[in-house]
């Protein structure tokens, strides 16, 4: 007797940004997503019941896994708090000292783990994909507008770390070493990596000594043009999981958090 496929474990997850509020159903033994994820625009403005209208639209459009009534995890582009947003960038400033997990969680009737963004994308990088299983300290960086940074210690999160804000030689390292700073400069890569990643990357192995360091954010598309000319202790790498991390690390947390979704057995013939 032929043995029926095992169900993947699976969650919701949830990607909100400045522009664009994305999500898709996880098959979290891959790291996958189940089916094409959906984009809606960021409402104007982006206020708290407006995003959650939003997500609780996104969430209701998997009807396949809603039965199952599987957690859902959200990014969200700020220092989230025990599930509070204590910041808020790219999205309006009433979200700040907002419970987002009692918000979205009330909006969808789902379990809600609410995680910072670049948090999200570094755990998805170690569970699938360029930081995958690595042991010690594994430092994510997103190079965009700004710099964002996460922190895993033996694939634990260590959340809400802002190492992008470090100052380096009087300056908010961000303002020079970001991506949007070598675009508004003119820079080349090879001189946006030897006059301002370098810098910034030394001092930040001076104070963390990481064993792998993970480089995301739009660029990391073009690595090639950049890394090799970085001189660090650590080894550093691209992301893999790119434009999916965010979801991918976000239905992962969730479903750690919460445990897996119960299959609605009444439903079955």
């Amino acid at each position: 007797m032929s043995m029926a496929p095992s169900t993947p474990e699976v969650g919701i997850g949830i990607d909100i940004g400045g522009s664009g509020i994305k999500g898709a159903p996880v098959d979290l033994t891959r790291g996958t997503f189940l089916v094409d994820r959906l984009k809606t625009a960021t409402p104007r403005p982006s206020t708290p019941g407006a995003v959650a209208e939003v997500v609780a639209d996104i969430a209701a459009s998997f009807p396949e896994h809603a039965a199952g009534s599987a957690p859902m995890g959200v990014t969200f582009p700020a220092v989230i708090q025990h599930g509070v947003a204590r910041s808020a960038a790219n999205v309006d400033r009433s979200w700040i000292g907002t419970d987002a997990e009692k918000l979205l969680s009330d909006a969808t009737g789902r379990e809600v783990y609410v995680v910072n963004d670049a948090d999200a994308a570094a755990v998805a990088e170690h569970r699938y994909g360029a930081a995958r299983d690595v042991r010690g300290v594994v430092l994510m960086t997103t190079l965009g507008t700004g710099i964002g940074t996460a922190l895993l210690v033996d694939g634990h999160l260590v959340p809400n770390t802002e190492f992008g804000h470090l100052e380096i030689d009087g300056y908010d390292a961000e303002t020079r070493a970001a991506s949007s700073a070598q675009d508004r400069e003119g820079l080349s890569y090879e001189q946006w990596a030897r006059e301002r990643l370098q810098r910034y990357y030394e001092e930040v192995e001076r104070l963390l000594w990481p064993d792998l360091i993970v480089v995301g954010g739009g660029v990391s598309r073009i690595a090639d043009e950049f890394l090799p000319y970085l001189r660090l202790n650590a080894p550093i790498v691209a992301a893999e999981l790119r434009n999916t991390a965010g979801i991918v690390g976000a239905a992962c947390l969730a479903v750690e958090r919460f445990g897996p979704a119960v299959p609605d057995l009444g439903e079955r013939a």
